[in-house]
């Protein structure tokens, strides 16, 4: 694990050049660059990150594996007309396919 930003940047850079993934940063103060993100991990954060004491790496992945599953499959969002985004991405996916 790198713990000195340059090098970690460098290793993401080339990561991603390596990948074939463009980078793309918000400006710095600049919240609202992507709010659908930032909504996103204020919730991710607020309702398991900071909720949860983790024992291990794997305890972690489990328990935001449970939160992910939660979110996506489970729990109704109203900027979805009160579907799950897996409920919202399969009648997306049929109203394709109908098309």
């Amino acid at each position: 694990m790198c713990y000195w930003p340059e090098f970690a940047g460098r290793a993401l850079d080339q990561w991603a050049y390596l990948n074939g993934v463009e980078l793309d940063f918000s400006r710095p103060g600049e919240p609202t660059d992507n709010a659908y993100i930032e909504a996103f991990n204020g919730r991710l954060r607020a309702e398991c990150l900071n909720t949860s004491w983790f024992l291990s790496m794997a305890d972690a992945r489990d328990r935001i594996e449970h939160w992910r599953r939660e979110y996506n499959d489970e729990r109704p969002h109203s900027a979805l007309g009160g579907l799950t985004p897996r409920a919202y991405a399969d009648q997306a996916h049929l109203a394709r396919n109908l098309a």
